[in-house]
């Protein structure tokens, strides 16, 4: 089977798009698939071409009329000379130009939407397949007027990918310790975090907030700190190319998005055995069974969050059953599972099985 795909760029960045492109990529590839990827580039690059994936480095981030078409003509060169049966589109700018050459070379178009609540998601209506990464986001798409004939839901799978190295060691925290690995964004709920930890710190006068990330509005929220009385006791990590020794060293694990298709991180911190408290939105449920590996709290409301977080720092007896349910039913989470569902709709659309070794190739 010939597939490529298309991604703005292969940054290894915390962006959920990207990863979840690069882990689909390197998976095909290594079961036997001729895979190419076309991106702007970054440092996953390398991963991709240690796995046999052909990387071709095409930015199709600016959307200046000389800067697209420049994309077009390099993508066009690529589909000539790679021919794949599958064009796997992640974003919407490499949806629409693989729209416009799809004629020409016959490719089946499989656009994948990763975040909904962006208004240009609705152009990524344009493939033959659209796959939703949560029931949530498929529920959503469908309401915008996404065909159900052509819309499938390949739930989200972090677990077992390529891009992290050996078993990480738990970081050096001051605790009690409350993580969130999150862009520092308003989406994020960044200042919700910040406003409940202010809630909680007079009663907890060792409690600690870490926030692993970087983002458009970080200096806002560093401000947003400085004015509480507890800024020396809200550290700003920056952002960590791997994550996980702070979600090991975490007491609890926060993730307070106004607005989440699924939430990657969440699967991520599951795995890693950390008692986590989020907001109930969008595809969060999901991550967490439906708050069975997680406490749900109501979003845009820090008193909320901080009674949620407060009441597992005065029970450790549940914050313990709570780590221990987290690792529960996470196979359905990985990276194999998530390209064998990818694989199913790809197949529906050749008319052929593309499960398990890579035969039918």
């Amino acid at each position: 089977m010939r597939i490529l795909h298309l991604s703005n760029h292969c940054r290894n960045s915390g962006n959920g798009i990207v990863n979840v492109a690069v882990d689909l990529a390197v998976a095909q590839a290594r079961q036997g698939h001729a895979v190419a990827f076309a991106s702007a580039a970054g440092e996953f690059s390398g991963l991709l071409t240690r796995s046999g994936v052909d990387y071709r480095e095409i930015d199709m981030r600016k959307r200046s009329l000389v800067s697209t078409a420049k994309a077009a003509l390099a993508l066009r060169r690529l589909l000539k000379e790679a021919r794949p049966e599958i064009v796997h589109a992640h974003m919407m700018t490499g949806a629409l130009l693989a729209l416009l050459l799809k004629s020409v070379f016959g490719f089946k178009l499989v656009t994948h939407v990763h975040n909904e609540f962006q208004r240009s998601s609705i152009f990524m209506a344009v493939g033959d397949r659209v796959i939703a990464n949560s029931q949530a986001v498929g529920a959503a798409l469908l309401k915008r007027g996404i065909s159900k004939a052509r819309m499938r839901v390949a739930l989200n799978g972090p677990l077992g990918t390529p891009r992290q190295g050996a078993a990480a060691e738990p970081a050096a925290l001051q605790r009690p310790a409350i993580v969130t690995v999150a862009g520092l964004n308003h989406r994020k709920g960044i200042a919700d975090l910040i406003d409940a930890f202010a809630l909680l710190a007079p009663r907890y006068p060792d409690l600690h907030l870490y926030l692993v990330g970087d983002g458009p509005q970080r200096e806002a929220f560093e401000q947003r700190a400085s004015r509480s009385a507890v800024d020396g006791r809200i550290h700003f990590a920056g952002f960590a190319p791997d994550p996980r020794p702070y979600m090991l060293a975490a007491d609890i694990f926060v993730l307070a998005s106004h607005d989440e298709p699924f939430g990657l991180v969440l699967v991520e911190a599951r795995a890693l055995g950390c008692a986590i408290v989020a907001t109930d939105v969008g595809g969060v449920p999901e991550a967490l069974d439906s708050g069975a590996a997680g406490v749900l709290t109501a979003p845009k409301d820090p008193a909320a969050l901080a009674r949620a977080i407060s009441g597992l720092l005065v029970a450790p007896a549940e914050r313990l059953a709570l780590k221990a349910r987290a690792t529960n039913n996470l196979d359905r989470y990985t990276v194999d599972r998530l390209n064998r569902d990818v694989l199913d709709i790809y197949g529906e659309l050749i008319g052929h099985n593309l499960r398990g070794d890579g035969a039918n190739i």
